[in-house]
């Protein structure tokens, strides 16, 4: 064997199936905001508001996962928003995109690590947070560190837990609508109360609509992992095509199931968190139907839906940033690969990243828990906003360069209007952010500081490197659009 051929560079490996993209994408979608969220939704805006914000944000992330399905077909790479928009749009845009990508993802990390010592907490209640803290994030990196097929059935085995819940969650609660569970159907009586389905006008309905972007954040994952695929060009669009109907079936079928057994006046609706996993709406609906131990089977979904989203935040953080520094736009180190394809350095810088959720020994769980979650809360919709224009871009210089649609594996359908409804919605969503810290009397700086803080960070990041490298926006003539050769 030749030195060359010897010593040859290890390269990231192809190894995620069908299976796992698929798990992955619907993974990514199912978690907190579904489990415990929801119901804070209905009470807030009624079932029909709660249903309106849900089915337009599934629509609008249905529309971006298109535009992000053509892209990652044709052009399946690791690195995704950071290499799509210094391809398509400006290298500084692609620098920005890649670092709020990557801060968002590993302060969620030490969010859901926070998240889950709140979970475990149910049965041990008197044990220290920095035990649990150290000891999930041990899993967590040790799965990602084997290899990306690690990663992969791990993620797999973890959404199909939450699908399990979900479905069981269904049935049981179609059986009580109809009466044959829990006692008398409540019919359409929670629909009806109170003067109508929409409660708390246009404004509280705005409100959950924000609330409903953070649930459905995490499908752009696939994006990510395109870049490891064993046949991204099947695997992908099959992904892609079956997330519509995941988001009809899980998301809005499940609301309308708790807001037809529920009242939005429940108490407990408003008071569901991760600090009483009692009182969320699938906890009192199993118990309603006479199902024993529903809170500690509840609890111990929740904690894996945590967990799946620290494991996936790892795994696409740590990807993003290798892609960077392979670019020359993170330090060099960070680029190295061990011999089983793992971007080592970049795992180790992200997973220290992780452990400050290990502040949440010395802190109080629930004050770092928020203080982290709102460190990240708008990056996620500012990533959606650089797929909406990536793929817009993408397109527009596919023509310019007069190239055939039909050399794309997978096309997205309803173009420009889906990355252009997707761009205005995430722009609704970012900067109505909190728009209630304007509506008082005196303005609520330090909601406005908590809530807006990610944009002019990411702003300042886009123009300072703009500025330095003096990048201009490419041409449409002249973006690259040739796919990997390999």
């Amino acid at each position: 064997m030749s030195k060359s051929t010897s010593q040859a560079a290890p390269e990231l490996k192809r190894s995620l199936k069908a299976r796992h993209l698929t798990m992955i994408a619907l993974g990514g979608s199912i978690g907190t905001g579904l489990f415990l969220a929801s119901g804070g939704a209905i009470a807030t805006a009624g079932p029909g508001g709660a249903l309106l914000a849900y089915s337009a944000v599934g629509i609008m992330v249905y529309f971006l996962m298109t535009s992000l399905g053509e892209l990652a077909t044709y052009m399946p790479e690791s690195g995704s928003f950071s290499t799509y928009a210094s391809r398509f749009v400006d290298p500084s845009l692609g620098f920005a995109l890649g670092w709020n990508f990557w801060y968002n993802w590993a302060i969620t990390i030490a969010a859901e690590l926070s998240a889950a010592t709140l979970i475990i907490k149910y049965w041990f209640p008197d044990t220290n947070s920095f035990i649990w803290s150290f000891l999930f994030l041990a899993i967590i990196f040790l799965l990602n560190a084997l290899s990306v097929k690690g990663y992969g059935e791990s993620e797999y085995w973890f959404a199909l837990i939450k699908i399990a819940v979900v479905i069981v969650f269904l049935i049981v609660g179609v059986l009580m609508i109809f009466g044959i569970l829990g006692g008398k159907s409540p019919g359409f009586s929670n629909f009806t109360m109170d003067g109508g389905p929409f409660h708390g006008g246009f404004l509280t309905i705005l409100g959950v609509f924000m609330a409903a972007g953070f649930s459905f954040q995490g499908t752009e994952l696939i994006g990510v992992a395109a870049g490891e695929s064993e046949n991204p060009r099947e695997n992908v669009p099959r992904a892609i095509r079956q997330i519509f109907w995941r988001i009809l079936i899980f998301y809005i079928l499940a609301i309308f199931v708790i807001a037809m057994l529920i009242p939005y006046t429940n108490p407990n609706l408003v008071r569901g968190g991760l600090e009483d996993i009692a009182i969320s709406p699938f906890t009192i609906i199993f118990e309603n139907a006479g199902l024993a131990f529903a809170a500690a089977v509840m609890n111990a979904v929740i904690l894996t839906s945590v967990l799946s989203a620290g494991n996936s935040g790892m795994y696409a953080s740590t990807r993003v940033l290798w892609v960077l520094a392979k670019e020359g736009k993170a330090p060099k180190f960070l680029g190295k690969l061990n011999r089983n394809g793992v971007p080592i350095n970049a795992l180790l810088m992200t997973t220290a990243v992780g452990m400050l959720a290990f502040l949440a020994s010395f802190f109080g769980d629930g004050v770092v828990y928020t203080w982290l979650l709102n460190a990240s809360g708008m990056s996620g919709f500012i990533a959606w906003v650089g797929i909406a224009i990536s793929h817009y871009r993408f397109r527009r210089a596919f023509k310019a360069q007069g190239r055939s649609l039909d050399e794309l594996p997978y096309r997205a359908k309803w173009f420009p209007f889906g990355p252009i409804f997707a761009f205005i919605v995430c722009m609704i969503v970012i900067l109505g952010q909190n728009y209630q810290a304007f509506l008082g009397d005196t303005i609520d700086w330090n909601g406005v500081l908590i809530s807006y803080i990610g944009l002019p960070l990411f702003i300042i990041v886009w123009l300072g490197y703009k500025f330095i490298k003096k990048t201009k926006v490419i041409p449409l003539h002249e973006c690259k659009l040739d796919p990997p050769t390999k």
